[in-house]
């Protein structure tokens, strides 16, 4: 089966062919517009998209030396994300689908980045502990099989993604913040500063990373290296690297314990990693790292696969279609649709 995905939740826009499962194609424009307003403006998405999503189309197509008439089946993010980037993606996979008279199938953005793992050569056995860390996300599920997966916790506050970009916006550093901080967290001390660590109720899954994200705007407030009503910082770059690689340093810490905690009470040895986050050196390091001590199996996608894509989103499609699940061409665009 070929099959082309669209993905447009965010400010990514992107389109893959798989043929059999196998990614042929996977392209991603990134909007670099936002940048300047240290956030995704959700009405310059959805503009951007409206440009871009042909181009983009036809791009993954030449690259995977197919036509729009050899595509047997088209699969679109329906949700969750922004609601106008998402009707971008989700009516253009529906009238092209409707056009060409093949199937078409609306797919939970949530669960494509779940089923990131199996887009590379070796992939994960079931059951299997999965920690999904994004922009706007962070979660915990239990994968049973395919499609049988349980949410064990998520974000109640900010999820770690946005306390990554939030933390960068105060110290100056744009947006993307998660990459920038990442970088500079190199040739800092994790132990410099002593932020703290949520870890919420010991029988609870959940996440909270807003505390954190308070904690680094009063250390810089009292040590006198921000003026909230100028709104300029003054720091040397060994102390901006020592606060990122401490700030750094809580969230990973919280994100390994959490999960391991989980994969120990449910028995589970194999452990994945998916989202835009989970392309952390730190995160990454301190997994592999512990998941070698108890003789864990670790998974975590290439770059590539960690940010929005659309070959996650293919994927899944190709998944449902093997089992015969369809969507209408009816289904709506749904920002806030939960993983179940």
């Amino acid at each position: 089966m070929i099959i082309l995905g669209i993905e447009t939740s965010c400010d990514e826009t992107s389109a893959a062919v798989l043929d059999g499962g196998t990614v042929k194609s996977n392209v991603i424009s990134s909007q670099l517009v936002h940048a300047r307003y240290g956030g995704v403006v959700p009405e310059l998405a959805s503009r951007a998209h409206q440009r871009m999503i042909i181009e983009v189309v036809d791009e993954a197509l030449t690259k995977a030396g197919v036509t729009k008439n050899d595509l047997q089946s088209i699969a679109a993010t329906q949700g969750p994300g922004l609601a106008g980037a998402l009707l971008v993606g989700l009516c253009f996979g529906k009238a092209m689908a409707y056009g060409l008279q093949v199937p078409f199938v609306g797919i939970n953005h949530m669960e494509g980045h779940l089923y990131s793992n199996f887009l590379t050569k070796e992939k994960p056995s079931y059951p299997f502990v999965s920690l999904i860390v994004s922009g706007g996300h962070s979660m915990l599920v239990h994968v049973k099989a395919p499609f049988e997966h349980r949410v064990l916790g998520q974000t109640r506050d900010d999820a770690a993604g946005e306390a990554f970009d939030k933390v960068a916006k105060m110290l100056g550093l744009g947006y993307p913040g998660g990459p920038v901080i990442d970088k500079l967290s190199v040739d800092g001390n994790p132990r410099a500063i002593n932020f703290p660590r949520s870890y919420l109720n010991h029988d609870t899954f959940d996440f909270s990373f807003s505390g954190i994200k308070t904690a680094v705007l009063y250390y810089l407030k009292h040590q006198g290296l921000f003026d909230p009503d100028l709104g300029e910082l003054s720091i040397n770059q060994q102390h901006l690297a020592d606060i990122c690689a401490s700030f750094q340093e809580a969230v990973v810490d919280v994100l390994v314990s959490k999960t391991l905690l989980a994969a120990n009470e449910l028995n589970v040895k194999v452990i994945a990693l998916a989202g835009g986050v989970s392309a952390n050196s730190s995160l990454r390091k301190r997994m592999k790292h512990e998941t070698e001590k108890r003789h864990f199996k670790l998974f975590y996608p290439p770059l590539e696969y960690c940010m929005d894509n659309a070959a996650m989103i293919a994927y899944v499609g190709w998944m449902k279609l093997q089992r015969q699940i369809e969507s209408g061409f009816d289904i709506p665009a749904v920002a806030n649709l939960e993983l179940t």
